[in-house]
C-alpha cells in the first residue's frame, strides 16, 4: 500500500482494472500508456496473480510485452495468464527461498534476456512468524525474495540492459533503521509490530534500489515507487492498523489496482522523466527519508541480504 506525496490516500483519474466487467473511470486505460511501448520486451511481474501486479501485467501485455506472470496461487496465476496470449505463468511462494531459486532458473531456461523485472510480490503479517528459511516473514516476502530473484537474474538483465522496478511505499518513512544495526532490526524480535515490520521492509526496498543502480549501472537501471492506497486483497490480509483500515468503508476512496499500477507501468516503459535509483510517486520523483539516501546503509543492507540468501556481495 502507499499514499500520495503528503502521505495521505489520494485518487487520480486513472482506469480501473483492465478487464471486462470492472468499473470504469473517466479517461480510459488506453490513454495512459502508448500501445506498443513495451513491444518485444520480456517483462517479469511478481505478485501478478491479483491486485496491482495483475493490473500491471495486463497493461504491459496490451502494450506489447511478453509477460511472465508470477504468483503464489497456481489457479489465480493460470487464470491471469490465460487472458494474456503468449504470457508465461510461473508459481513461486516468496516465503520459500527455494521457490525463488526455482523461479529464477525457470526464467533463465526460457529467456536469455529480461528487459524489465517488476519486484511487486509482498505481504504484511499480523503476528511474527519465521519462514522455513529462518527469516521474519514480512522481511523475506517483501525484500529478501525480490533481492534474491534480482541477483539470480543478473545475467539476463545485463544482456537486455534491463530495468528493475520495485513496489515500495510511503510507509518506508517509518522504517528507519540505524547504521550498524540492520541485522538485529530485521529480525523483528518481540514486541512485534506488523506496521513497523512492513515499514522496515519498504525502507529496504528503497535502499536496495539505490544500491542496485550504483552497483549495476549503467548496464542495469533501477527505480521504486509508491502505488498509493489500493483497495486489494493485499490490504485486507494485512496486519495491524493497516489491515483494519482496509476492512472499513474507507476503501471506497482508495485507488483501484490499475490506478495503483500506473507508476509501475510507467517506470517499466518510460525512456525519461524518472530517476535511476530513485523513489517515485504518481509518475514523478518522490520525497524519501534522508536515511533512505544513505549510501553506507545501502551497502550494509546489500551485504546483509547477500549473506542471508547465501550469495556473495
Amino acid at each position: 500500500m502507499g499514499a500520495g506525496r503528503r502521505g495521505l490516500p489520494r485518487l487520480r483519474r486513472l482506469p480501473a482494472q483492465d478487464r471486462p466487467g470492472d468499473p470504469g473511470r473517466p479517461g480510459g486505460a488506453e490513454g495512459l500508456s502508448t500501445p506498443g511501448s513495451a513491444a518485444g520486451r520480456v517483462v517479469v511481474v511478481t505478485g501478478a496473480s491479483d491486485g496491482i501486479g495483475e493490473a500491471a501485467a495486463r497493461r504491459l501485455h496490451r502494450d506489447g510485452a511478453q509477460v511472465v506472470v508470477v504468483g503464489r496461487s497456481p489457479e489465480k496465476t493460470a487464470r491471469v495468464a490465460a487472458d494474456l496470449p503468449g504470457s508465461v505463468p510461473l508459481v513461486a511462494d516468496f516465503a520459500r527461498l527455494d521457490d525463488v531459486r526455482r523461479l529464477a532458473a525457470d526464467v533463465a531456461d526460457r529467456f536469455d534476456r529480461v528487459d524489465v523485472l517488476c519486484n511487486n510480490a509482498g505481504g504484511s503479517f499480523g503476528t511474527r512468524r519465521l519462514t522455513v528459511d529462518g527469516h521474519e516473514t514480512t522481511f523475506q516476502v517483501d525484500h529478501l525474495g525480490g533481492y534474491l530473484l534480482t541477483r539470480l537474474l543478473e545475467p539476463q538483465l545485463r544482456a537486455a540492459r534491463g530495468r528493475v522496478v520495485a513496489t515500495a511505499s510511503f510507509m518506508h518513512r517509518f522504517g528507519w533503521v540505524p547504521r550498524g544495526r540492520l541485522a538485529r532490526a530485521y529480525e523483528s524480535r518481540p514486541p512485534y509490530l506488523a506496521n513497523r515490520a512492513y515499514a522496515k521492509a519498504k525502507f529496504a526496498n528503497v535502499l536496495t534500489t539505490r544500491e542496485l543502480a550504483r552497483r549495476w549501472g549503467p548496464d542495469v537501471t533501477a527505480a521504486c515507487y509508491d502505488p498509493g492506497a489500493v483497495a486489494s486483497s493485499f490490504g485486507v490480509q494485512s496486519g495491524g492498523v493497516v489491515g483494519l483500515a482496509f476492512r472499513t468503508p474507507l476503501t471506497a476512496f482508495f485507488r483501484t489496482p490499475a490506478q495503483g499500477a500506473d507508476t509501475m507501468v510507467w517506470l517499466a516503459t518510460a525512456e525519461e522523466g524518472w530517476r535511476n535509483g530513485g523513489y517515485h510517486v504518481d509518475r514523478s520523483p518522490g520525497l524519501t527519508l534522508l536515511a533512505a539516501r544513505d549510501d553506507r546503509r545501502a551497502r550494509e543492507l546489500w551485504d546483509l541480504s547477500a549473506a542471508l540468501v547465501g550469495l556473495g556481495s
